[in-house]
C-alpha cells in the first residue's frame, strides 16, 4: 500500500512520527528501525546543556501520565555531532525540536541547525514545564507570529510550530503561526496537570505541575486538530493520546496530515511501528481519509 505523504516539500514514507521527548536515538533503535517511520522527532534541543527539573518529575495518572522533565538535553552542538548524524546515517527523516528560554535561544539553535542535514524544525513554544520563556510565546498570538517570522527569515528548513492546548482559542495561535510563515503545525502539546501525595499533602512532582499526556487527552486533541485544520491552510501533525492505529486514523479523519506517537512508546517501545501497521490495516478497511 502506498503510504507516503509530503509535508512542506519533505517526502515522508508514511504519516507516523514520534513525539518529541519520547524517542531515544540510543534506545529506540533496539526495538525498531527508525527509518521505517515517516520521520522521527527528537527531544527538544537548546543552545547549551539543560539539566532539566528536579526529581521526581514523572507521575502516573488515570489513563495517562504527568511529566515535568524540563527539556533536559546536552545542547545543540552535542546533538549535531552525535544524535543527528547517527539518525541520518540510519536513513531516518529527522525533525529537530527546538527549545529556548527566550527568542535569542531559538535563533541560536536554528542558525546552527540550518547548516546541518536535519530535515525539518519543530519550534517548541508550548512546553508547560519550563519556568521561563516557552509558555509566554505559546499563549500570545503576537509572540508566536513574531518568533515564527524571525525563524523563517534565517532558515531554509521547513518550520513546524508546536501549539499549546493551554490557551483560550488555539485557532488564533494557529493563525498567527501561519501568518508568520510556518510550514506546518503540530498539536497538541501536553495539558497542565498536578497530582497530590495523600501522605504529605504536597504535589508529587518536584516542579508542582507537569504536562498531562496519554489517552486522557485524546478527545481534547481530536477536537483541537479538527478546529485548527478548518481554520488554516497548512498541514497539521496531530498528537495526544495515540495508542493504536485506530487512534491515528481518527486524527487523520479530524484533519491531520500526519500523527505523532508519544506516551504509547514509553509503555511499549515498539508502539510507533505497531501503530503504523495498525493504521495501514485501518486504511485498507475504511479507505484513505479525504484530504
Amino acid at each position: 500500500m502506498e503510504m507516503s505523504i509530503e509535508i512542506a516539500g519533505i517526502r515522508w514514507k508514511n504519516s507516523i512520527t514520534t513525539a518529541a521527548g519520547t524517542f531515544s536515538y540510543k534506545d529506540s533503535p533496539k526495538y525498531y528501525d527508525p527509518a521505517l517511520l515517516g520521520a522521527v522527532t527528537t527531544k527538544g534541543v537548546s543552545p547549551e546543556r539543560w539539566a532539566g527539573n528536579e526529581i521526581p518529575r514523572i507521575a502516573e495518572v488515570t489513563s495517562g501520565m504527568l511529566n515535568a522533565v524540563g527539556l533536559e538535553n546536552p545542547g545543540v552542538d552535542v546533538y549535531i555531532e552525535n544524535e543527528l548524524q547517527i539518525l541520518k546515517a540510519a536513513g531516518a527523516t529527522v525533525i529537530a525540536n527546538v527549545a529556548g528560554h527566550c527568542k535569542e535561544d531559538y535563533l541560536t539553535v536554528v542558525r546552527k541547525l540550518d547548516i546541518t542535514n536535519v530535515d525539518m524544525l519543530e519550534l517548541n513554544v508550548s512546553c508547560p514545564n519550563v519556568r521561563e520563556g516557552g509558555m509566554a510565546f505559546g499563549v500570545d498570538p503576537d509572540a508566536v507570529y513574531g518568533l515564527t517570522q524571525e525563524i523563517k527569515a534565517i532558515t531554509a528548513k521547513p518550520v513546524i510550530v508546536k501549539l499549546s492546548p493551554n490557551v483560550t482559542d488555539i485557532c488564533k495561535i494557529a493563525a498567527a503561526a501561519e501568518r508568520g510563515g510556518a510550514d506546518a503545525l503540530s498539536l497538541i502539546n501536553t495539558l497542565v496537570g498536578m497530582r497530590i501525595d495523600l501522605k504529605t499533602g504536597r504535589p508529587i512532582l518536584a516542579n508542582g505541575t507537569g504536562g498531562l499526556s496519554g489517552p486522557a487527552i485524546k478527545p481534547i486533541a481530536i477536537s483541537m486538530v479538527y478546529r485548527v485544520s478548518r481554520s488554516v491552510g497548512i498541514p497539521i501533525i496531530g498528537m495526544g493520546g495515540i495508542m493504536t492505529g485506530e487512534d491515528a486514523y481518527e486524527f487523520l479523519l479530524a484533519g491531520a496530515t500526519a500523527v505523532a506517537v508519544g506516551t504509547a512508546a514509553l509503555i511499549d517501545p515498539q508502539a510507533p511501528v505497531r501503530v503504523l501497521h495498525e493504521l495501514e490495516a485501518c486504511i485498507e478497511k475504511y479507505g484513505k481519509p479525504v484530504e
